[in-house]
């Protein structure tokens, strides 16, 4: 069968010998290496194509030039075709174009060292009224909301048997005393012995401890104002038996209100007594308080790393009730002549703040960067201090940084704001003006008045309030 020719020629189809494998290697590998070089070639031209494809663009328009040109001008010539295959030329072969940046200079500005918190209200003072002794309520003096004085009777409990006692007490203190009286006469006369007289004397103290005691228990079925407030709403009516301990009612002192909150512990050397917060409240929109700082707590939070302020707020007003959210802007200084530039000026680089100066280059007319290390100081929205780095007046770039990776490149500074001004100005600009009324105009004399006269009607006037401030007499001033 081998030496069939068929079965030859088809084991060489299905089992190529190495002979013919070799034969078929050898055209692939030509083809390989062509292709190669033709992949070479492609990648060249098109890496050169951009670089070709301007110069036939800019070949192709300085030769139609001419023909385009406005009226007047030639329509063609060997010099016009010199003209600009000459500024080609120099496009390609002059120097490097200036950078475009946008810059803002170093400015003085007021800045107020402070920071933001939210705290909640307490009463000046406050207690709940609980009775020493259990008894029945006989009479409430007092209505709800109602202001209070100082040592005003609110409640007085049945005291029927304690009133007995006080007379009973009363009546052994005249007996006492007179057998006393009695006795020191006698004595005198040498008709007792002075045993006599001690015995006297001590049953005279006992019945005077014995009226001071009824007169102590009495006293306690009466339950008076510890100090000038408001009284809150009452838990009792008239006939309840109340235990010894039981709630009756609240009274706050809120012509001065606290103000509690908490700063982070790096503001607890800034805070001091004395310093001033401003003070708003989501419930009274639109109006702004003044919390004066009155103590700080010595211990620090070890949980929240934060230290607590107390602050008292004027209330003669009324406006104000214990448990309100507020928030806090503390303010421990401010300086008028600080050294601010935009936010956007500042570069941070390895741990350390950069900006970027222009300044003047060595030829006329030349402006290069120059990055400089700053440090900054107090951080507003929009707004740096720079306290050291800069001078009052000098041109830092605000837009463009990232294009100055080197000292001394040129800069040529843009102006955004006149093309908003030319893309924003309307069409028909002096139809569209004269259509509008001046009065009514958004810059005109009268806008805003409407919204002003709104917010005016929104807010109530307060009747002004005269005397000391609260707050500067002290917590424990005696009123």
């Amino acid at each position: 069968m081998r030496d069939n020719p068929k079965y030859c020629y088809i084991s060489e189809l299905f089992w190529p010998s190495s002979e013919t494998l070799m034969s078929f290697k050898k055209p692939y590998l030509a083809i390989a290496l062509v292709g190669v070089a033709a992949a070479s070639g492609a990648a060249w031209w098109l890496q050169n194509k951009p670089a070709q494809t301007a110069e036939m663009v800019a070949t192709s328009a300085s030769n139609s030039g001419p023909a385009t040109n406005a009226v007047g001008a030639p329509t063609g010539g060997p010099a016009s075709g010199g003209g600009a295959a000459g500024g080609t030329g120099g496009g390609t072969g002059g120097p490097a174009k200036p950078t475009a940046v946008e810059v803002t200079q170093v400015e003085k500005a007021l800045l107020v060292d402070e920071t933001q918190s939210v705290g909640s209200l307490k009463s000046n003072q406050g207690v709940v009224l609980r009775p020493e002794v259990g008894g029945r309520v006989s009479q409430v003096l007092f209505k709800d909301g109602q202001r209070v004085k100082k040592g005003q009777l609110l409640v007085q409990f049945d005291d029927q048997l304690p009133v007995a006692q006080v007379m009973q007490a009363t009546a052994e203190l005249s007996i006492a005393q007179a057998n006393h009286k009695r006795n020191q006469e006698l004595v005198a006369q040498n008709f007792i012995s002075k045993r006599s007289l001690d015995e006297s004397d001590a049953a005279l103290q006992v019945a005077q401890a014995k009226l001071a005691l009824a007169q102590a228990t009495l006293q306690r079925l009466k339950v008076f104002a510890p100090f000038d407030g408001v009284a809150g709403l009452r838990q009792i009516n008239v006939g309840d038996y109340l235990k010894d301990g039981a709630d009756m009612v609240n009274i706050e002192d809120i012509e001065a209100v606290l103000l509690d909150f908490r700063l982070a512990e790096r503001f607890q050397t800034k805070v001091k007594p004395g310093q001033k917060a401003e003070v708003t409240f989501d419930a009274l929109p639109g109006r702004k308080f003044t919390a004066i700082i009155q103590a700080i707590d010595p211990l620090i939070d070890a949980n929240g790393r934060s230290v607590g302020i107390r602050g008292c707020i004027d209330n003669r007003q009324m406006q104000l009730r214990p448990g309100m959210f507020a928030r806090v802007n503390a303010v421990f200084g401010e300086r008028a002549d600080a050294m601010v530039i935009p936010e956007e000026a500042i570069v941070p680089q390895g741990g350390r703040t950069f900006v970027v100066k222009v300044v003047p280059g060595p030829n006329k007319d030349e402006l290069i960067s120059e990055r400089v290390n700053v440090k900054i100081g107090l951080r507003q929205p929009g707004k740096v201090e720079i306290l050291e780095g800069l001078s009052l007046g000098d041109s830092v770039v605000i837009a463009g940084q990232q294009r100055l990776q080197k000292d001394g490149t040129l800069v040529r500074i843009i102006d955004p704001s006149k093309g908003q001004a030319a893309a924003n100005a309307p069409a028909g600009g002096p139809a569209n003006a004269a259509g509008a009324a001046p009065g009514n105009a958004p810059g005109g004399p009268n806008a805003g008045k409407p919204a002003e006269k709104a917010a005016d009607k929104g807010k109530s006037k307060m009747p002004p309030v005269t005397g000391e401030n609260p707050c500067v007499r002290g917590l424990n001033a005696a009123r």
